[in-house]
């Protein structure tokens, strides 16, 4: 199983890495199982209107799942027009707010939330600095949660999908070999305090559009109009024709979560 684009930030500021993708991003990218906020509840890491941080939370996709839980959100996002998508689809919602924040530096108050949940984002946090701050903002006995949609490869679609993104996407590779979303990584930032992980079935049909705007949200695929773009929409187009069912095809992911303490 993988990451999606969970690379090792560069050595130049990545907020803006998904600037001109927003549209995509919004349209094609998965959300996250149910039973991930279930979980949450039933262990008693998620109160009945918690306040949550949610961390690098882009377009919103996380933080629609935790207002849906009837949590009031602070959805802190770097990217300007990340966070001006999110403002657009949730806010209506009058238990949501947009912050102009970082992971190291939110411009939350101290014990101001319930739980701080970053949704595939954790690998772009600087970790030192990003566990002081979540430490600061938390209230007592406040919990992490860190959660990815991690892609299944266990069906032959799923590895020939791996494959055409290995083949004609510059950078998937170097994205594949330096995450950041791994159990180490994850254990050093909680630093002794990590306390449960579990893993949660997820699944997104796809018609061809899908999945072209799927692989164009990505930030190591062929922006539109460079020449590499025309070969890898030819191998999509191939590729979804051979196992496309009633014009449709499903990525599958496993949606990982992890939950601890910081201080």
């Amino acid at each position: 199983m993988h990451d999606d684009d969970a690379a090792k930030p560069p050595a130049h500021d990545p907020t803006e890495r998904f600037s001109d993708r927003v549209a995509d991003y919004v349209r094609y990218r998965p959300g996250y199982p149910p039973q991930l906020i279930t979980h949450l509840r039933e262990q008693g890491w998620l109160p009945e209107s918690a306040a949550v941080a949610d961390i690098g939370a882009g377009t919103g996709i996380s933080s629609a799942l935790f207002l849906d839980a009837g949590c009031t959100v602070y959805a802190v996002e770097p990217n300007a027009p990340m966070r001006a998508a999110a403002k657009e689809a949730l806010a209506a919602r009058t238990n949501f707010i947009a912050i102009d924040g970082r992971a190291e530096a939110t411009t939350l108050a101290a014990a101001s939330v319930d739980l701080v949940g970053a949704g595939t984002a954790f690998h772009w946090f600087d970790p030192a600095p990003t566990r002081a701050e979540f430490a600061r903002i938390l209230r007592r006995n406040g919990h992490v949660a860190l959660f990815w949609n991690l892609r299944d490869r266990d069906s032959r679609f799923m590895r020939d999908y791996e494959t055409l993104l290995l083949a004609h996407c510059r950078g998937y590779a170097e994205a594949d070999s330096s995450r950041r979303a791994d159990e180490a990584s994850v254990r050093s930032f909680f630093a002794g305090g990590l306390l449960d992980s579990a893993t949660f079935a997820n699944a997104q049909p796809l018609d061809f559009d899908g999945l072209v705007g799927r692989v164009q949200s990505s930030s190591y695929a062929p922006r539109r109009g460079d020449p590499a773009e025309v070969p890898m929409l030819a191998a999509l187009r191939e590729l979804f024709d051979r196992y496309a069912v009633d014009a449709h095809i499903e990525l599958r992911y496993a949606t990982r979560l992890y939950v601890g303490t910081v201080s």
